[in-house]
């Protein structure tokens, strides 16, 4: 399926984690990272899962705040009409604009204490709201991912270290010949060679 109908039909993309992250600031650090190396980041997904609607209380609504609101979005589509007036019709003057945008203010106004008296015991404050993920996975095609890992190490380990706690690198595997790692300082009982 090529790109143009993987927009027109959305579908879960497939392919190998290559890491997993806490926020989406941090996995996008990762493909900007991949993007940095040259990887051929059309096969790069960011996954989201376990979505939750939040719902940020922002403050609580009062008449003067709800008259300035309206009075605000009714003056943006008084000055928007006045504008296109003028656009279509050049003889017309800008007092005219002025005239559209106090009307609009007056009318947005009206409609917006009308709105808050109906409904003012059902919802009595302002609100945003979002959805987010617990957690954001880089995802690459299958053939890739050992690739993307490797660059995610080599050039994001170490800058992602600080900005990306979500993201711990795989353990590298000990080498055999490798010596023991170096007891910690003050350590009284060092550990005994392997046999």
């Amino acid at each position: 399926m090529n790109g143009r109908n993987r927009l027109l039909f959305p579908t879960l993309p497939r392919g190998e984690i290559v890491a997993t992250f806490e926020t989406y600031p941090e996995a996008q650090q990762a493909v900007d990272v991949l993007a940095r190396a040259d990887f051929p980041v059309d096969k790069v997904s960011i996954l989201g899962s376990d979505l939750k609607s939040v719902e940020r209380v922002t403050g609580k609504l009062t008449w003067g705040r709800v008259a300035l609101a309206g009075a605000a979005s009714g003056a943006w589509l008084g000055i928007f009409f006045g504008l296109l007036l003028i656009v279509f019709s050049p003889t017309v003057s800008l007092a005219f604009v002025l005239a559209a945008l106090l009307m609009g203010a007056g009318f947005g106004m009206l409609f917006g204490l009308v709105s808050y008296a109906i409904n003012r015991r059902r919802r009595d404050y302002t609100s945003v709201m979002q959805v987010i993920a617990t957690s954001y996975s880089v995802l690459v095609d299958s053939e890739l991912g050992n690739r993307a890992r490797n660059l995610l190490e080599s050039g994001g380990a170490a800058e992602h270290a600080a900005t990306a706690p979500g993201w711990t690198p795989p353990a590298q595997p000990q080498h055999p010949s490798d010596p023991p790692p170096a007891p910690p300082a003050g350590d009284d009982n060092p550990p005994a060679p392997p046999a």
